[in-house]
């Protein structure tokens, strides 16, 4: 009897543990590896943007579809070949925004934002992430690992293109990829840095993705496919973090986020917010949801950002 017991104990052990690597290798395949669109929570937000905001925002798209790029490439820290393209202004200022796209994107997502950048006299740079687009690797990196790609592209800006005054601006993964290079040693030619829609730390957003979706708790799902991402892509969900950098940085940071964000919770917007240790600004955008304060509010959103990088440079 007591035989019998141990082999049933066993069986159900088994199971368990194969059910356990089953979930995480499936969450893994989710959340982290590369690969085509993956579906995520977030409540439907009916936007209604004005003739003049939409009209701004086809205006700029078309105007990008017209500009002559050029592609540039540089080989990462681990051996990555990572691309971005490139749009020098025919007006030299010194200028230049990098622009940072979210979650299973591409470079070609923050379209809608180069024309205002360009106007404003900004050279434009837009790179693909790792694990996104033109850019090799296999996993998607939540702005962790990509914060030193960043290092490299801000590098290259200064000693390959002579940029002066870089700004760095990210939407929703983009957002937080920023923010976690505002912490590292940065060279002085970088000057602000704008996050819309960034999340506080990978853990707390997946956390709010599995409950949501699976209705799941983080625990011990969470935990142990944090265990394999640490195996197959050198980092764990607890380590990536944008409120530990942003905490390291005095650069000035402009947070936007909208009120109705529930991809990724708008309370982490003040959180963010509270912790960045240099010169800050806040504007929660009322009635917005995820990455959507540009296109309902277009022509106040880049009133607000004009301000913000004429009081950052003193123009």
């Amino acid at each position: 009897m007591k035989k019998k017991l141990l082999i049933i104990s066993g069986v159900i052990v088994s199971l368990l543990v194969v059910g356990v690597f089953l979930a995480t290798n499936y969450f893994y395949g989710e959340s982290v590896k590369r690969g085509s669109e993956v579906e995520l929570h977030s409540e439907e937000v009916e936007t209604v943007a004005s003739q003049q905001d939409e009209s701004i925002v086809e205006e700029a798209k078309q105007w990008f579809d017209e500009q002559d790029t050029e592609v540039l490439e540089q080989i990462s820290y681990d051996d990555l070949s990572l691309k971005a393209i490139y749009i020098e202004n025919e007006v030299s200022t010194g200028k230049t925004v990098v622009l940072a796209h979210g979650y299973r994107g591409m470079k070609e997502d923050m379209n809608e934002l180069v024309k205002f950048y360009y106007d404003q006299g900004f050279d434009i740079l837009m790179p693909d992430a790792r694990g996104h687009g033109e850019s090799e690797g296999d996993y998607v990196g939540y702005g962790w690992h990509d914060r030193l790609d960043y290092v490299q592209w801000i590098e290259m800006l200064v000693d390959s293109y002579e940029a002066e005054d870089i700004f760095l601006h990210g939407n929703s993964m983009g957002a937080s990829l920023v923010l976690m290079t505002s912490g590292e040693d940065l060279p002085e030619e970088v000057k602000g840095i704008v996050a819309d829609s960034g999340y506080t730390t990978v853990k707390e957003e997946l956390t709010h993705q599995l409950n949501h979706l699976y209705n799941l708790p983080a625990f011990p799902l969470l935990d142990i496919t944090s265990v394999m991402t640490n195996i197959r892509a050198g980092y764990t969900f607890e380590e990536a973090s944008a409120i530990d950098q942003v905490k390291n940085t005095t650069l000035p940071v402009y947070i936007i986020h909208g009120e109705e964000d529930d991809l990724v919770p708008t309370e982490m917007a003040y959180e963010l917010y509270d912790a960045a240790g240099g010169e800050k600004e806040l504007w929660i955008v009322p009635d917005a949801g995820h990455t959507d304060a540009h296109t309902v509010t277009t022509a106040e959103f880049q009133e607000r950002l004009q301000r913000f990088i004429d009081g950052v440079l003193g123009d």
